[in-house]
């Protein structure tokens, strides 16, 4: 029969194609695994071409026995056979390319590292890789051609295969086999795509790298380089006149940074920094001046091109990275505002409440105004802990190792080092709600005397009548005996009694003792006249007796002045009354007659 004669005739061209595939050994189990199913989906497809022919001798007998009935119903059965083979042969084709896919590599046909198109499955003995390379360097031929006429690229078709040919002589590329069922596409329209990306692709090249092109880019780059030099010129004349500025405004607009009366920098190592600064914004927008237009420059030419997306990539993916983690950081970042400001307005609040306390607008039994502001410190730093306690989770990279060894380390330092600090806080605390003593008390505390004037968490401060100050760690207030002056000094208590003990002769009557020594009381400085001076007698020695004056005042600070006063007016007193002092003690031997 004819078509048999087709059959033989398709089967020899395929026998001659591939003969050279099946003699080649498999390296390894995937290699042997791909070029078998490449194998059996180019015999599926010569298989269909092959019952394409047929199909097509089937109809043309077909047409020609009309007449008779049972070669008709042979000839009808043999095309249905052939299309349900057909059917399930696509079916498994498109199974193969599925697998094959997954694990198939494609290698570009490539022109001055411009990408033409991809090459997957091999032909007769050449593989992927070999034809893409073949087909690299003879389209890179064409490109070095000194006369190209794109209009010499042409299709040729060859037992199914489509030739894409120079000059009717020269074959560029080979569209064959699975090259089309790759794609989903026809071997021919797959060639004609190729066709047109290769005359595109060396004609577009070959204008690029013209000489006149070349001229231009040339020129282009004179004109980027002297615009580059105009900016560098322009931000160094801005920068030295902002240095300029920054010397001339000195005594003006530059003070030196206190914190209170604490002095962190001087003006002019603030204008040394500013400076300082300012030189090296100088140098860092220069760089980046520089830098910017490389891109600029490598993009002009062809060769150099593919540079420009790697430097840009080099600024441009930090900045992406930080900008896609400030973004991601944001509802963390909300949520941290959300509880500052929570805290923030809860510690007002409680301020207002301790600060009504403190005026006495708000009583609660037992609890004391000068108790408030100490209280309210206590209470903040309470609720700062706990707020960062809350925000911790919330901090960037909170949940790292290093995060977490820092806090570890800082946290093993600050117990180590703060065993003294924190019982002194404790000291404080206690001493705080004790209560023995406020700011302007006149205190002793062991064998200091003076005046409080600063009462802190960790230190109590006392400036003695010499005006020396005196630091006193909160522990050993705590530890040691304190006497507080001031404190019958207040509200309606009758206030400090100051006392002085002199000594009287036994021949002097005591009566008169008492209203010279309370005489002398009234007439001191500071001391009040309700409750009146009282005197009492603390012992009878063997040559006198012993009269301490006390005397009541309110200025428990003025008590030098007092005592000195007090002395000058008993001298006075009881030299006016003739009566002999005994204090301190002496033995007086009078001649008789004297």
């Amino acid at each position: 029969m004819a078509y048999s004669r087709i059959l033989l005739l398709i089967l020899c061209s395929v026998v001659t194609r591939h003969c050279c595939l099946a003699q080649q050994p498999a390296t390894t189990h995937d290699t042997n695994s791909t070029a078998i199913n490449e194998a059996i989906l180019m015999k599926d497809e010569q298989q269909r071409r092959i019952d394409s022919l047929v199909k097509m001798q089937l109809t043309r007998e077909l047409s020609a026995v009309a007449g008779n009935v049972k070669r008709t119903e042979e000839l009808e059965a043999q095309l249905r056979k052939i299309a349900v083979s057909d059917s399930l042969r696509n079916i498994a084709q498109l199974e193969k390319l599925k697998t094959l896919k997954k694990s198939t590599t494609g290698y570009p046909v490539i022109l001055n590292q411009d990408t033409l198109f991809y090459i997957y499955t091999r032909t007769g003995s050449f593989n992927a890789m070999e034809r893409a390379k073949s087909v690299s360097h003879k389209i890179e031929n064409l490109y070095k051609m000194p006369f190209f006429e794109s209009d010499s690229l042409r299709i040729v078709e060859n037992e199914g295969y489509f030739d894409i040919t120079y000059n009717n002589t020269d074959v560029i590329v080979s569209i064959g086999n699975l090259d089309g069922l790759w794609f989903g596409k026809s071997n021919a329209a797959l060639a004609d795509e190729y066709l047109r990306t290769i005359k595109q692709t060396v004609t577009g090249e070959r204008q690029e790298h013209s000489l006149v092109n070349l001229l231009k880019r040339l020129g282009l780059v004179l004109l980027i380089i002297m615009l580059l030099t105009v900016v560098v010129f322009l931000v160094n004349k801005l920068f030295r006149r902002v240095a300029d500025m920054i010397s001339l405004n000195k005594e003006k607009h530059i003070k030196e940074l206190r914190l209170k009366k604490l002095k962190i920098i001087t003006a002019d190592h603030l204008e040394f920094l500013l400076l300082r600064v300012n030189f090296l914004l100088k140098i860092l927008v220069i760089i980046l001046v520089l830098y910017l237009s490389l891109p600029l420059l490598f993009s002009i030419f062809p060769e150099t091109k593919s540079w420009t997306h790697t430097l840009l990539d080099w600024i441009l993916s930090p900045l992406k990275s930080a900008a896609n983690a400030i973004l991601a950081y944001l509802p963390n970042l909300f949520k941290i505002i959300i509880i500052y400001l929570i805290f923030r307005y809860v510690i007002r609040a409680v301020k207002y409440m301790f600060n009504e306390l403190k005026r006495g607008s708000i009583q609660f039994r037992g609890f004391h105004a000068d108790w408030a502001i100490p209280t309210f410190n206590i209470l903040r730093v309470t609720l700062y802990a706990f707020m960062v306690v809350l925000i911790f989770p919330f901090l960037p990279g909170s949940g790292s190792p290093a995060f977490q060894g820092v806090s570890v380390f800082l946290g093993i330092l600050l117990s180590l080092g703060s065993s003294s600090a924190i019982s002194n806080i404790v000291a404080g605390l206690v001493i705080t709600y004790m209560r023995p003593f406020r700011i302007g008390d006149r205190v002793k505390i062991g064998d200091v005397v003076g005046d409080v004037v600063e009462k802190s968490m960790l230190v109590t401060r006392i400036r003695t009548i010499k005006n020396e100050d005196i630091t006193v760690p909160n522990s050993t207030v705590l530890s040691s005996s304190t006497v507080n002056y001031s404190s019958y000094t207040q509200n309606e208590k009758d206030g400090l009694i100051v006392h002085y003990t002199v000594t009287i002769g036994y021949d002097e009557p005591w009566q008169q003792v008492y209203e010279l020594l309370i005489e002398a009381a009234l007439k001191t400085i500071h001391i009040q006249a309700s409750p009146k001076p009282f005197v009492l007698q603390t012992s009878l020695d063997d040559f006198s007796i012993s009269y301490q004056i006390n005397a009541y005042t309110r200025e428990a600070n003025k008590q030098a002045a007092i005592y000195s006063n007090l002395l000058e007016h008993i001298q006075d007193m009881f030299k006016k009354a003739n009566i002999e002092i005994l204090s301190p003690s002496y033995h007086v031997v009078r001649e008789e007659g004297k």
